[in-house]
């Protein structure tokens, strides 16, 4: 089984978008252990919506969109590790976290743990947009410093070459494509442009 886990340097970058191109274009199942937020639905209805046909139920469902600790704590729920063991299926798996790499799940335990835990290789997300040449070296060098393995970074935005070369050069890491502006954005839209903008082969 092939497991590919989706963080990104930051919230609201296309991290969901992505992840469902990459679902879709490998045929893997999708998943989101913890959903924080549930005004639209969930990001795993994102995913169905934009051609993803195996999507998972989360481990948690929280109401409150904010931090999963946060969102536990309204709740009066612990976020539990056991309960975020990677889940055994037919073909590939594509695991989507939440916000970026150091977003805390619980009191003591961060996103990049959980990560490190699972041993699988990751995609870090980053937008295009002025500041993602910091965010994007530090969210790496998080990564780095728990022994994550980094499969390489996908671009969501306009191009800015300067910056995703700099980013791949200074933090030592692939550039494996850019997701530009998708308007209107469904699921033969995303598939497209995922085909344009990454090579499938590269997260095999």
């Amino acid at each position: 089984m092939t497991t590919i886990v989706v963080t990104g340097t930051d919230t609201e970058i296309g991290k969901t978008v992505f992840a469902a191109g990459l679902a879709a274009a490998l045929g893997a199942t999708y998943w989101k252990p913890v959903q924080a937020g549930l005004d639209e639905g969930g990001d795993g209805d994102t995913a169905r919506r934009l051609g993803v046909t195996r999507v998972l139920p989360e481990a948690y469902r929280l109401a409150t969109p904010c931090s999963p600790h946060r969102a536990a704590a309204i709740d009066g729920v612990t976020i539990d590790p056991e309960r975020l063991a990677l889940p055994l299926v037919d073909g590939p798996l594509v695991v989507e976290g939440a916000g970026g790499v150091l977003v805390p799940l619980a009191d003591d335990l961060l996103y990049a743990d959980v990560f490190a835990r699972w041993g699988a290789p990751v995609v870090l997300v980053a937008r295009t947009a002025l500041g993602t040449i910091n965010h994007s070296l530090l969210s790496i060098e998080a990564l780095r410093s728990r022994g994550v393995p980094i499969l390489g970074v996908a671009f969501v935005g306009d191009a800015q070459e300067d910056s995703e070369a700099t980013i791949a050069r200074v933090g030592g890491v692939r550039r494996l494509g850019r997701l530009g502006r998708i308007a209107p954005l469904d699921a033969d839209t995303l598939a497209q442009a995922f085909a344009k903008g990454f090579r499938t082969e590269d997260f095999v």
